[in-house]
């Protein structure tokens, strides 16, 4: 027998930015079809909840996924054998499958008014919310359907649902799964404005458009049976199942829960706009709930399709750390070309510096290995456009043995030389003020660090003082020396 196909499906709802969890999930069944052979990888848009749709979310899920570097084979904006892509251009598929249930006697008209559906969830029965539907229209009278039909009352289609007995099924990732069928609420197959549900669609789109693999959060685990009874029903083969651990955030007070707002940033698009690579998240979040078979943790997304593997998926939830993904951040920014890492730098120059020439190659090398986060550089940077006022205490610095007479010193001869310097580049930066160091007869410490502070107004900065000098430029190094030099002769 021919071995079929790997065809997995990336199906989200366009109601906003791509959660992390989404983006996670859109990896995996990205990975699962890439590493099988000719497997395909299928986006479709499930928008059959028309009241959520968000303006604009198709195309941020397309920009999404191009960031990342998730191409589908098939999808709303490249077509394909089993377009349409888009659930609300598909509705001629469902209803005619919904009414097939209701002649074959598996699935009735309800009439039910939202009043009387509010009103079951809010009854109380032994102390507890009955949450599910109460069958009211199950056994309706064909007489009675009719009339209600002919009357023009709102319905929608339920299934029948098992009354007896267990459904099972076996998740790749959580094993057997039982559950008992007295505990399947007869789900809405179709809503009252003809659109499918949810959970009717997505299973007439798998089937139709040959799914091998579904892919989703174990919070759908319980719902499983209910999509396996249609598929039992309809007399069609059901895909493989790989249910994916939680993300959790870490709460102020250490313990854990479902990865919300209130952790932090918690869509892709928020991410990036944190100074997130594409390429940093998409490999942190490859590691939220699966873990290679050895102790790397840098991979490309090639060498995920390589590595990846479903029998390493966690059953455990998956904790979202926001300082590892930052050392993930940081290990891509290093590995960047110069030219690669200038290209990602430039906006940012252009904002703090505007149009001003700037001493490009000093710079890279003092961020490249500095800087976690591209929004960083604003903070890192500013004192090289902004002085701000300092107290001369910053002079004092005991392991530099630097006190605010040294440091008057230090300020008046590092001026007169540089005065007189006429190629102002790193090395005759470097050259001249080791040369002074060593002709006052102090180490090279006591002199720089007089000059950081006059020339930066902070005692940390991104680079020492001869790199700030050489970026500066003489004219502002000289005019900061200067500024440096007044404060502390205002002090004697």
């Amino acid at each position: 027998m021919e071995k079929k196909k790997v065809r997995t499906r990336y199906a989200p709802s366009p109601t906003g930015f791509m959660h992390i969890g989404n983006l996670r999930t859109a990896l995996y069944e990205f990975l699962i079809a890439k590493g099988s052979s000719d497997g395909k990888f299928i986006l479709r848009i499930e928008d059959t909840d028309q009241n959520r749709k968000v303006e604009d979310s198709i195309a941020i899920i397309y920009k999404t996924l191009q960031q990342v570097g998730i191409h589908h084979d098939e999808g709303p904006d490249i077509g394909g054998e089993f377009g349409p892509y888009i659930q609300s251009q598909r509705l001629d598929s469902y209803l005619p499958l919904a009414e097939q249930l209701i002649k074959e006697g598996q699935a009735y008209y309800c009439f039910c008014s939202k009043e009387r559906l509010q009103s079951l969830h809010e009854k109380l029965e032994n102390g507890n919310l009955v949450g599910r539907y109460d069958g009211k229209c199950r056994n309706l009278s064909q007489e009675e359907i009719n009339h209600n039909l002919k009357m023009g009352i709102p319905y929608v289609i339920r299934q029948k649902m098992p009354t007896v007995g267990i459904s099972e099924f076996c998740d790749s990732v959580y094993g057997p799964i039982t559950v008992a069928n007295d505990e399947l609420e007869d789900q809405i197959l179709i809503k009252t404005d003809k659109f499918p549900t949810y959970n009717f669609a997505n299973v007439v789109d798998d089937h139709q458009m040959q799914i091998t693999h579904v892919v989703r959060g174990c919070e759908y685990l319980s719902s499983t049976p209910k999509y396996n009874l249609l598929y039992e029903v309809y007399g069609w083969e059901k895909p493989q199942y790989i249910h994916l651990p939680l993300i959790m955030g870490k709460n102020p007070d250490g313990s854990i829960s479902k990865l919300s707002k209130r952790h932090g940033a918690t869509s892709f698009q928020d991410l990036i706009e944190q100074g997130f690579l594409p390429e940093a998240i998409i490999n942190y979040i490859a590691l939220l709930g699966w873990c290679p078979k050895d102790t790397r943790e840098i991979f490309s997304l090639s060498e995920l399709i390589t590595h990846f593997s479903v029998d390493c998926i966690s059953k455990s939830p998956a904790i979202f750390d926001y300082d590892k993904l930052t050392w993930f951040n940081a290990e891509y920014l290093k590995a960047k070309s110069d030219e690669e890492f200038l290209a990602l730098c430039m906006p940012h120059f252009k904002q703090i510096f505007g149009d001003k020439d700037i001493d490009k190659p000093t710079l890279i090398a003092i961020l490249k290995p500095r800087v976690t986060k591209l929004t960083q550089m604003k903070d890192l940077l500013d004192f090289l456009v902004n002085l701000k006022e300092y107290d001369i205490s910053l002079f004092e610095n005991k392991k530099s043995k630097s006190t605010l007479e040294t440091s008057l010193k230090m300020l008046k001869n590092t001026l007169n030389e540089l005065e007189l310097l006429t190629n102002w580049s790193l090395q005759e930066i470097k050259c001249c003020l080791t040369s002074l160091a060593e002709k006052l007869g102090v180490k090279n410490g006591t002199l720089l660090w007089p000059i950081r502070i006059a020339i930066s107004g902070q005692s940390v900065t991104a680079g020492g003082a001869i790199e700030i000098l050489t970026i500066l430029g003489q004219n502002e190094s000289l005019k900061r020396i200067k500024l440096g030099l007044e404060k502390l002769q205002k002090h004697q």
